[in-house]
C-alpha cells in the first residue's frame, strides 16, 4: 500500500471509541493519520453524509479517496496497525479476519449504544443532522 492521507472519525462522546481511536497506532507506511471526532463536526462529515453513511451505525475510515464503515473500517484499520503493544496486536488478531469483523462489529455496536445510553450521551444522528 503506497503512503496517502488516513482519517478515522469516530464519536468522541462514546468512552470505548474514544480510548480505541487514541491508542491506536498506525504504520508509519500508511501514511499520515488523523483522528477526527464526528461531534466537533469537522468537514468531513459532509462527505460522510453525501454517501449516506450512518455514523451511529460504524465509525468511518478514509485512506485517499476511498471510505470504509463500520466492519469494514475496523478490518481495514486492523491491517494498517503496526501490532506495537498489547492491544494493537490484539486489535490485529480480532479484526485481522474481515469474516470475523464483520460477526463481531454489531455486537460492538449495539455495545457502544447501551454504553451511551447510560451515560445519557444522544446518538450523532448525522444523517437526520445534514448540512
Amino acid at each position: 500500500m503506497t503512503a496517502s492521507a488516513v482519517t478515522l472519525v469516530y464519536d468522541g462522546d462514546c468512552p470505548v471509541c474514544r480510548n480505541y481511536a487514541q491508542h491506536l497506532s498506525i504504520k508509519q507506511a500508511a501514511g499520515t493519520f488523523e483522528l477526527l471526532n464526528a461531534r466537533d463536526n469537522p468537514p468531513i462529515v459532509k462527505e460522510i453524509n453525501d454517501l449516506n453513511l450512518d455514523m451511529d451505525e460504524g465509525f468511518v475510515l478514509k485512506i485517499g479517496d476511498q471510505f470504509y464503515h463500520g466492519a469494514d473500517a475496523i478490518h481495514m484499520l486492523s491491517l494498517l496497525s503496526t501490532r506495537a503493544g498489547l492491544f494493537n496486536r490484539l486489535t490485529f488478531l480480532v479484526f485481522r479476519s474481515k469474516r470475523l469483523s464483520r460477526i463481531l462489529y454489531p455486537i460492538l455496536k449495539t455495545g457502544r449504544a447501551g454504553l451511551l445510553a447510560l451515560l445519557g450521551k444522544t446518538k450523532l444522528n448525522n444523517l437526520e443532522n445534514r448540512q
